[in-house]
């Protein structure tokens, strides 16, 4: 299918392994997707190095536009501070993805781009619903993809270990480690 440039999307990727099926379903709809790597919780410059290393190759495999947005984790930190403790999926994940959302979006704005989406939805450990109500209350420009239906993470993952893919076990703050 010949992508159509007027019709571009940024979708945020938190990680490669993430991004691989929603890519090639975004393409599917006719969308021209360019992968924002956009990640300023991880906790370590070697951890963000290596998947974006990672997210790197997958742009090449399906031949899409990669913008890194620079690692700064203080930016992270200062987002989530005073939650700290809270627990796994609770108030610190939600801003943590609302910052990553935010970023997009502004991005997309900068970049002349009518709409955002993210790979993170993709992960049977993220909650749909949630991460669609934080894109849209950014802005009607969030596009709510499922990208875990018709077997998305199993797509996802299997295109992964064919790339030989680094995979992470953990969602990359300090906090989950």
């Amino acid at each position: 299918m010949v992508q159509n440039e007027n019709k571009k999307i940024l979708l945020h990727s938190c990680c490669a392994i993430c991004s691989g099926y929603p890519i090639s379903l975004l393409k599917e709809m006719g969308y021209n997707p360019v992968v924002y790597f956009c990640n300023p919780n991880i906790d370590s410059i070697e951890e963000f190095n290596r998947r974006l290393e990672a997210q790197q190759i997958l742009c090449k495999h399906h031949q899409v536009e990669l913008i890194i947005e620079e690692y700064n984790p203080q930016e992270y930190l200062n987002y989530v501070s005073g939650l700290e403790n809270e627990p796994e999926r609770g108030k610190r994940c939600d801003k943590c993805i609302e910052l990553r959302l935010l970023k997009t979006f502004k991005k997309a704005q900068e970049l002349g781009i009518d709409s955002f989406t993210t790979s993170l939805v993709i992960s049977p450990h993220k909650n749909f619903q949630k991460i669609s109500e934080l894109g849209l209350a950014i802005s009607n420009q969030y596009l709510a993809i499922d990208f875990k239906k018709k077997d998305g993470f199993l797509k996802t993952n299997n295109l992964s270990k064919e790339l030989k893919l680094y995979r992470q076990n953990y969602c990359g703050c300090k906090f989950a480690k």
